[in-house]
């Protein structure tokens, strides 16, 4: 081993960790703005709401630390158990129905057919409407006395239903409003996942004599199974956070306090923290919901994570 390869090693041995180049440095600076955002504007945020949940705090006066009382008093609560049954009960409708049809409605509409981005755009608009808008229709087909559900019911010989004012209905019908408005952007989701899908798998599989079916099952379903993980948690993250829908759609002229009716039929757990935290000023029992809403999130992502690897396909 001659002398310039010993200095060459040594030289070698002395640098320690990677060196930033020039596009490294850029990408820093351009991540800068949103790690300044995250640190000042959410991480501290939750500090201070983890505190606050151990803390008697009505935003008037500074919290005073009451340690789990907060926390036992959400086991002892009726309404937070009903809150969190409901938002169960909303979740398992949602999900499977808006995922379904979201993966049919982009297989359909992921064709060389002429038209077709016109009906994308009108599947999509729903997405982008608010929901006061989507109120407005809603309440013209579900209204109990001159909807077009209940016209339709009678010009069939049904009995006309109260919808949003029965206990049994209310969920429902907030779940279809929901796929209604949601499907489009999973939609969008699912096209996105499809045109990544080979088109000689396709004929392969046409070659060896599969159908329209057998080629969804077998060549379509495990090929976007990625995608369809990723609509999943989602979807279910969206709908434990579910407010704005249920707010405007079951509060009487923006009243908080009547929302979830009737009779707390329709109380989810985001709906529950609102009303304790700003229209009661319990900020300190809300900051507890807050963060049981997260460990119950946390727990059903972290199982969705560990199941995936059983059914999830990605490619190699």
């Amino acid at each position: 081993m001659n002398t310039e390869t010993v200095k060459t090693q040594r030289k070698t041995k002395k640098k320690k960790g990677p060196v930033l180049n020039h596009e490294g440095k850029w990408g820093l600076l351009m991540v800068t703005p949103y790690l300044l955002q995250f640190i000042i504007f959410i991480f501290f945020t939750l500090l201070a709401s983890l505190y606050f949940s151990f803390s008697s705090y009505d935003m008037l006066n500074p919290p005073e630390w009451i340690g789990l009382e907060n926390y036992n008093k959400l086991i002892q609560d009726p309404v937070f158990w009903q809150s969190l049954k409901n938002t169960i009960y909303f979740t398992v409708l949602f999900v499977p129905t808006q995922t379904i049809l979201a993966l049919i409605l982009a297989v359909a509409l992921n064709q060389s057919l002429k038209g077709l981005k016109l009906f994308r755009i009108a599947h999509f608009i729903p997405v982008i409407s608010s929901w006061t808008v989507v109120l407005y229709v809603a309440d013209a087909i579900f209204n109990p006395r001159f909807g077009l559900a209940n016209d339709l019911l009678v010009k069939i010989g049904l009995q006309p239903q109260q919808w949003l004012n029965d206990e049994q209905q209310v969920i429902p019908v907030l779940v279809a409003v929901a796929v209604w408005k949601g499907v489009g952007y999973m939609m969008v989701i699912y096209l996105a996942g499809l045109q990544n899908v080979p088109e000689d798998l396709y004929e392969s599989a046409e070659m060896e004599g599969a159908g329209v079916l057998k080629k969804f099952r077998h060549v379509t379903v495990p090929l976007i199974s990625g995608t369809t993980f990723l609509v999943l948690v989602l979807s279910t993250i969206t709908t434990f956070q579910a407010f704005e829908q249920i707010y405007v759609m079951t509060g009487n002229g923006g009243d908080i306090t009547s929302a979830g009716g009737p009779d707390n039929a329709s109380m989810v757990l985001m709906l529950y923290l609102f009303q304790q935290g700003f229209s009661f000023l319990k900020m300190g029992y809300a900051s507890a919901i807050a963060w049981v809403l997260f460990l119950i999130l946390f727990v059903i992502t972290m199982i969705q994570v560990k199941l995936q690897k059983k059914w999830v396909h990605y490619e190699k």
